[in-house]
């Protein structure tokens, strides 16, 4: 007769069962505010940052729709467009309003917030009308749709006075700051997480390894592939608000296809469903530029340096791309975390043994 195995007891925590949903928002709070402290007065890292915590949103959000669920869009571009020129519209028009009942600091941070989530939304709206029928579909089809879009959008915004035409919409008010564009680096990939171990999560790799089977097992592939795609839609338009309040103008040059090309580059480059890759890849994508400038700087090159970044920047971004398809194929980080790499690295004890 078999001796019956022992239950294995619960690894013990400190944190109470109460406080695990909120404490990751308890801890990054404090620690972006300490964050935003030590930029004060620092206008070039500001910028440099904000850039760079913009196309983590970005390559995240893209990341569910290309990496998880395995689709295939193009467009991204198209709604950031869609999320800063509403969410810089809505802060041109409460530019003049204020909240009697709080400080003016913090009433612009309320109104400047109401405009990312009225971006946010719009974006998400056109998500939805973009995604239901072409998702309907298999193959290629949302990647002819979605740059069919960010074309439409790019020309529908040189046509609009209200957006400036080909002018751009300037004079924003710069309510964007560091801590708040990381507060939504903090948000997307927490929310990318916990998209990645639940049930949706679990349906969205089921579509990306086998749609027919997935559907044939009782998944709604339309529904999650939509739902999904709205999720990115949405914090691609929330990323378009935050580049919209922190340069001085908005032109429909920023979110050409090109524009979208860089997101998809940084997904890939980082590995397709990795959230990690993609963070990774979007801060050392951002980071090339400023680094070949001075690197042109230290050399004494002759010329723009700014001009012959610019130039050379895609072919070493294609390079790139190239070597990494022959060296590895599945990205930096295929589709595991850094959560899955580091216990490889650092002693730990076996779970229910002390």
């Amino acid at each position: 007769m078999e001796t019956p195995a022992l239950p294995i007891p619960e690894a013990r925590t400190l944190v109470p069962p109460s406080l695990r949903g909120v404490l990751p928002v308890l801890i990054a709070i404090p620690t972006l505010v300490l964050f935003q402290w030590a930029l004060s007065g620092s206008d070039f890292a500001t910028y440099l940052l904000s850039v760079v915590g913009v196309n983590i949103i970005l390559a995240v959000s893209l990341n569910i729709v290309n990496g998880m669920t395995g689709q295939f869009s193009i467009g991204h571009a198209g709604f950031m467009a869609v999320g800063a020129y509403i969410a810089g519209y809505c802060s041109l028009q409460l530019k003049e309003v204020a909240l009697s009942f709080l400080p003016v600091a913090a009433s612009d941070q309320v109104l400047f917030t109401v405009a990312l989530l009225a971006g946010g939304v719009a974006a998400a709206a056109c998500g939805f009308l973009v995604g239901l029928p072409s998702l309907r579909l298999r193959g290629d089809y949302l990647a002819i749709v979605t740059l069919g879009f960010g074309e439409i959008i790019r020309v529908v915004v040189q046509n609009t006075d209200a957006f400036g035409r080909a002018l751009g919409l300037s004079g924003i008010p710069q309510y964007s700051s560091p801590g708040m564009v990381f507060f939504w680096v903090f948000l997307v990939v927490l929310a990318a997480r916990r998209i990645a171990g639940s049930s949706h999560g679990r349906s969205l790799w089921a579509i990306r390894e086998d749609e027919v089977a997935a559907e044939a097992m009782g998944v709604d592939t339309t529904g999650y592939k939509v739902r999904a795609f709205v999720f990115s839609s949405f914090f691609a338009g929330i990323a378009g608000g935050l580049f919209a309040h922190f340069v001085p103008i908005i032109n429909p040059g920023s979110f050409t296809f090109v524009r979208s090309m860089e997101i998809v580059v940084m997904v890939v480059l980082g590995g397709l469903g990795s959230t990690t890759g993609a963070f990774v890849a979007a801060i050392f994508l951002t980071l090339l530029p400023e680094g070949m400038r001075s690197l042109f700087g230290a050399l004494g090159t002759e010329g723009s340096l700014a001009q012959r970044v610019d130039q050379i920047r895609m072919p070493i971004y294609g390079l790139l791309l190239v070597v990494l398809m022959l060296a590895r194929p599945q990205g930096l980080f295929g589709t595991k975390e850094i959560w899955d790499v580091l216990p490889r690295w650092l002693p730990r004890k076996r779970r229910g043994l002390a």
